[in-house]
């Protein structure tokens, strides 16, 4: 296993994939931590002299926010490697190659679902990296303390769990859906926009709005109290711990599933 581990590492950072990522992954985290960063501590936002003033964040919050807003892109990469991880595989043919050198599958596989969490959270470094840099110097030049609350270390370090799960759920995607062009454009685009569409519309009824806080994304946001995603403010009364088992159910079934299609299937 161990050695299978390590194929799967090396199949991924000798392309020239992983570091044009590290490079998206660290600029988007800062950006982002910026953006939120000066957002969330200004008038507008706060409650100014000639607006109405709203409950302000405190200083726990407003880390979390800060530093946790890139994930809801990061996951979107993770999520799209998850895919490429395997995808690539079938498109050019070597997952042949790779049961040849090892014939358990299932060796295989589980290499590859731990490789994965192993990217998912060096992308996650990355992305911390970015935003926790940025982020702390603005918020500290405006007088707060990002540090101040012992659940901010928490809240970085389900990040980077999150990610890792994510990728778990794209590698489950590219084994359903065998055309790694279609698999990308159909996970990314169910995520990022199917998904938080749906979940809107279901929240405005009664038994939707108990089904919303279960959705991958909801459950993201509420598993980092980061306050929401590209579907608006989250709506979860999922605690964190809660959150974080619904997104770890969803990532066990698409990568269980996928392992197991792929140990029963006929490869060639």
């Amino acid at each position: 296993m161990t050695a299978a581990i390590r194929a799967e590492l090396r199949k991924f950072f000798t392309t020239r994939l992983w570091w044009g990522m590290a490079i998206a992954v660290f600029v988007v985290g800062a950006a982002f931590a910026a953006v939120f960063a000066f957002l969330l501590t200004s008038d507008a936002v706060r409650g100014g002299p000639g607006g109405a003033p709203s409950a302000p964040l405190n200083d726990a919050q407003l880390a979390k926010s800060v530093f946790t807003g890139a994930i809801q892109i990061g996951y979107l990469l993770t999520l799209s490697i998850g895919v490429l991880t395997i995808g690539s595989e079938y498109r050019h043919k070597t997952i042949t190659s790779t049961f040849l050198a090892q014939p358990r599958r299932g060796v295989v596989m589980g290499a590859k679902v731990l490789a994965l969490l192993v990217i998912g959270a060096f992308y996650g470094v990355l992305s911390l990296a970015g935003s926790v840099s940025s982020g702390t110097a603005i918020l500290v030049a405006k007088g707060h303390a990002p540090f101040a609350d012992s659940s901010i270390w928490r809240a970085l370090a389900l990040s980077l769990l999150a990610l890792g799960l994510w990728a778990l759920i794209g590698l489950g995607v590219a084994i359903l859906i065998p055309n790694q062009v279609a698999a990308l454009l159909i996970a990314v685009g169910v995520a990022w926009i199917v998904e938080p569409i749906v979940g809107t519309l279901i929240s405005l009824t009664e038994t939707g709005a108990k089904i919303t806080p279960y959705l991958p994304s909801q459950a993201t946001s509420a598993m980092l109290e980061s306050g929401g995603g590209f579907g608006g403010p989250t709506t979860s009364t999922l605690s964190w711990w809660a959150a974080a088992l619904v997104l770890t159910a969803y990532a066990a079934v698409m990568a269980g599933f996928g392992t197991w299609r792929t140990l029963r299937a006929d490869i060639s």
